[in-house]
């Protein structure tokens, strides 16, 4: 990614910081946690640092280790912070800049670091976790293809784990093969925050099933709901998966999920952006098919470089789709005791109309023998 692009976020975040009367604004990156943000606005991407934001521009503070990365990563100042703690440096490059009003992510920091923070600067921090999940909800070109190649990549993962699979390996061992496969093809890995869902038999009712020991039994079926990382950006997708043959009940379930989802589709193709709305069209179809009470959750997400991002797509959200978003569509069915499954694809919005970045991987009821 060439620098301009992160000049270009710096400015739209400076827009942000004056409507709210900010002089700075920094965000925290500690044991590699809320590396997105940081990574976002300075390109950035060890696990610690502090960047710091105001009219002079920007400054990553980082330790020794990571010097020479964030040198090479990011077109900003770099601070060394010496033998200081991070927060310490950070305090003093405020102090040095004069800033009085700054902006923080109050939801991305740990409470210690807040009430170290806030015994030197007091008044002065102002809570502005909404700023990131608004910058970053907006995709443009470049991140979009990143989420439809990191899609491509875990098309021929998949199918390569399936034509491998076979009746009796565990979940487990189908979930670590996968994702074997997709660092194979070319990511950096799988989301890397939590683990794939692999949920065979009766354990398909769970949605988020994490991979177990059981084993993959003849008759039976298994949902997969997995995703690669490609330089920073995630996909997020699910499929399932019968183990001999088909099961009747798994098969109607099936045609109801896809025609639930081509209905949310058609109603982002003829301009619906009310989220609730575009959920609701989903639930229709699975209402109209008398399983309305087995869809349990809402219908997608946003995501890019974390998997799950702003907007939320629910019958109680309150977000308003906008080209630059991209988002899951994912009905699921789910009966206790019986199983699940759900159907599940990532689509942008875009002026020019919807687009599939998962269709690499055909949407239907795969079989292993």
């Amino acid at each position: 990614m060439v620098f301009d692009v992160y000049a270009e976020r710096v400015g739209r975040l400076l827009s942000m910081m004056d409507r709210e009367g900010l002089d700075g604004f920094f965000v925290l990156v500690v044991e590699g946690l809320n590396w997105e943000s940081a990574y976002y606005l300075s390109g950035y991407r060890g696990s610690s640092a502090a960047f710091l934001v105001s009219r002079h521009g920007g400054v990553l503070i980082t330790d020794g280790r990571y010097l020479a990365q964030a040198r090479s990563q990011s077109p900003f100042e770099v601070e060394d912070q010496g033998g200081r703690s991070l927060n310490e440096a950070l305090l003093d490059r405020i102090r040095r800049m004069g800033l009085r009003r700054v902006g923080f992510e109050a939801d991305r920091i740990f409470h210690s670091t807040f009430l170290e923070l806030h015994s030197h600067l007091g008044g002065s921090l102002v809570d502005c976790s909404r700023f990131m999940p608004e910058l970053r909800r907006t995709k443009d070109r470049r991140e979009a293809d990143l989420i439809a190649e990191a899609a491509r990549i875990c098309a021929d993962a998949f199918l390569e784990t399936l034509s491998l699979a076979s009746p009796g390996m565990t979940e487990r061992e189908f979930a670590s093969m996968l994702e074997q496969k997709i660092v194979s093809s070319g990511a950096e890995g799988g989301w890397g925050s939590h683990s794939f869902i692999v949920a065979s038999g009766p354990r398909s009712a769970l949605p988020h099933g994490v991979p177990t020991d059981r084993v993959l039994c003849q008759g039976e079926w298994f949902t997969v709901d997995f995703g690669a990382r490609y330089q920073g950006y995630v996909c997020d997708v699910t499929r399932n998966v019968a183990v001999g043959s088909l099961d009747p009940w798994a098969r109607d379930v099936y045609q109801v999920l896809v025609a639930a989802q081509d209905q949310a589709v058609r109603a982002l193709m003829e301009g619906e952006r009310q989220a609730s709305q575009v959920d609701q069209a989903a639930r229709r179809v699975i209402q109209e098919a008398g399983m309305g009470d087995l869809f349990s959750h809402g219908l997608g997400h946003g995501l890019g470089l974390e998997v799950h991002e702003a907007p939320r797509v629910s019958s109680r959200s309150q977000d308003v789709l906008a080209p630059g978003d991209v988002i899951t569509v994912e009905p699921g069915i789910y009966l206790e005791g019986k199983g699940g499954l759900r159907v599940e694809d990532d689509y942008l919005i875009s002026s020019q109309g919807v687009e599939c970045l998962s269709s690499p991987l055909p949407r239907e009821m795969f079989v292993i023998r």
